[in-house]
């Protein structure tokens, strides 16, 4: 992990000086290993998978309408380093993954994958607060208190 970490911290520097489409350069440029095509019979499948827990499907079958679904992506920031961030969308870009489970669909962009593949998510419904949340991260070191943000293993 740590070379895809320096390479990371390499193209958000490219990322400044170059005119990419979106902002982004190309999933390939960065993550090829996502673009790989993996077996279920590969021990190694499952570690590029996002899992969805029950209360997840089902809170997404009750809020997203047709051909909405939860995005998914980290970004720089927060307490610890990196934060989760979840959104409604629509639109599934050339270097998404998506993962469906009883009809409710979370989306991935490849640069976050990285940083969640073999995780869960969850939606978590508390006396004070209601929300999406990643559970269990294996690329995670540690988190802060509210789960909301981590700092990654190196």
């Amino acid at each position: 992990m740590a070379a895809a970490w320096g390479l990371s911290l390499a193209a958000a520097a490219l990322r400044a000086v170059t005119p990419w489409p979106r902002g982004r350069l190309p999933a390939a440029f960065l993550w090829p290993q996502v673009l790989r095509k993996t077996s279920s019979s590969s021990p190694h499948a499952d570690e590029w998978q996002i899992h969805l827990t029950d209360s997840c499907v089902q809170r997404l079958l009750e809020i997203t309408e047709g051909p909405e679904f939860l995005r998914l992506q980290v970004e720089g920031g927060g307490c610890s380093g990196f934060q989760y961030k979840f959104s409604l969308d629509t639109a599934v870009n050339p270097d998404d993954r998506v993962f469906e489970q009883g009809g409710a669909r979370v989306v991935v962009d490849s640069d976050s994958l990285a940083f969640v593949k073999g995780a869960q998510v969850d939606f978590s419904q508390e006396l004070i607060r209601s929300s999406f949340q990643v559970l269990n991260n294996p690329q995670a070191q540690q988190g802060c208190s509210c789960g909301s943000s981590f700092s990654i293993k190196l």
